[in-house]
C-alpha cells in the first residue's frame, strides 16, 4: 500500500467515534452571567434609635441609663432609677421581658430604649421599656454579632427623638405639647393618639405644624435642644368649614333645585334668631252685649 492510501485510512479512523456508534455531541459553552451593575445595598446595622422611615413619621423614643427594679408582685411593672438619681415609673413591653430574665443582670445599670409618656393627672414622665442597648452583654451571650453593631457614640444618655404635631405652645410657661398618632396594630382597631409635654420656647408659626425635636432629659422633664418645622398640617377648623359648605343642616346633602322654606332668608338675617318661627298672638273673641229693647 502506498503512503497516500495509509494516510486516508488514518483520517477515516480519526473521524469515526471511539465507541463505533453515533458521533458524540459537544455541548455549547455555558455563558457566565455578568455581575450586577447595581448590587443590593448593605443592610443597616442595628442601633438604639434608627433614622425615621418617612418625612412625617410620628414617633417618641429615647435612651435612659439606669437600673430597673420590678415590683415584688409584677415583673413587668416597676421603677427605672436613672444614673442621675431620678426615679421614673416604667413598664416592660414585648420581647424585652424574656431578654431581661435570661441575659441581663438587673443589679447593674443598662442603657434602656424607652417610649416616653406624660401622664395626664400627675403631669410627670412615664416610660415604656422596649429594648436595651448593651452590646458587650448581648455579644457575650451570642444574642447579636459584634461585627454588625453600629457606632453609637452620638447616642447619649437622656437623648430623645420626638416627631409630631404641635397643638400647644406657651412662651410664658415655656411649655410645648406635641400630639402623636399611633398606627393600629389590627385592621379593626381605631388609630390612637397621645400628647407629650416638652419644656422649651418656639417662635414663628408653631401650631398645626409637624415638628421634629431633639430633646434631652433633665430629671423628669424633656427639654428641647433643637427643633425643625417639617410641614404644615390641615387644621380641624378648615376641615369643618369644608364639611359644612358641602352639606346642609344635619350633615345631609341638599337635593339640587329644592326650594327654600318661606321666610328662611328673613330669619337667617335676624341677629336674635332662636331657631323657631315666631307666632302671632291670637286675639280673644269679644262677647257682644245684648241691647235692651223696649217692650
Amino acid at each position: 500500500m502506498t503512503s497516500e492510501s495509509l494516510s486516508k485510512e488514518e483520517k477515516s479512523r480519526e473521524s469515526q467515534p471511539a465507541d463505533g456508534g453515533q458521533e458524540a455531541k459537544v455541548s455549547p459553552p455555558v455563558k457566565e452571567k455578568p455581575a450586577s451593575l447595581h448590587p443590593a445595598p448593605p443592610r443597616p446595622r442595628p442601633q438604639p434609635i434608627s433614622p425615621p422611615s418617612e418625612p412625617k413619621q410620628y414617633r417618641a423614643i429615647g435612651l435612659v441609663r439606669g437600673r430597673y427594679t420590678p415590683m415584688p408582685t409584677q415583673f413587668t411593672q416597676g421603677t427605672l432609677t436613672a444614673s442621675d438619681g431620678t426615679t421614673i415609673d416604667a413598664v416592660l413591653l414585648g420581647r424585652i421581658i424574656s431578654l431581661l430574665r435570661k441575659h441581663m443582670n438587673l443589679e447593674e445599670e443598662h442603657l434602656w430604649v424607652v417610649y416616653p409618656r406624660t401622664r395626664e393627672k400627675e403631669q410627670d414622665l412615664h416610660t415604656q421599656i422596649v429594648g436595651v442597648w448593651d452590646p458587650e452583654t448581648l455579644v457575650k451571650n451570642q444574642v447579636i454579632d459584634k461585627t454588625k453593631i453600629a457606632d453609637t457614640a452620638h447616642f447619649e444618655d437622656g437623648y430623645f427623638s420626638i416627631r409630631g404635631e404641635v397643638v400647644y405652645s406657651s412662651q410664658e410657661k415655656e411649655e410645648v405639647v406635641v400630639k402623636l398618632h399611633q398606627a393600629p396594630r389590627k385592621k379593626e382597631e381605631r388609630p390612637k393618639s397621645f400628647k407629650l409635654k416638652l419644656k422649651g420656647v418656639l417662635t414663628g408659626k408653631v401650631l398645626n405644624h409637624f415638628w421634629e425635636f431633639d430633646v434631652q432629659r433633665q430629671g423628669n422633664d424633656l427639654v428641647i435642644q433643637s427643633g425643625t418645622a417639617i410641614a404644615a398640617l390641615a387644621s380641624k377648623f378648615k376641615q369643618k368649614n369644608n364639611f359644612s359648605k358641602k352639606k346642609g343642616p344635619g350633615g345631609f346633602k341638599k337635593p339640587k333645585g329644592s326650594p327654600r322654606p318661606p321666610g328662611t332668608d328673613e330669619l337667617q338675617s335676624s341677629s336674635d334668631f332662636s331657631g323657631t318661627v315666631p307666632r302671632k298672638p291670637i286675639s280673644k273673641p269679644s262677647r257682644s252685649r245684648k241691647q235692651n229693647t223696649p217692650e
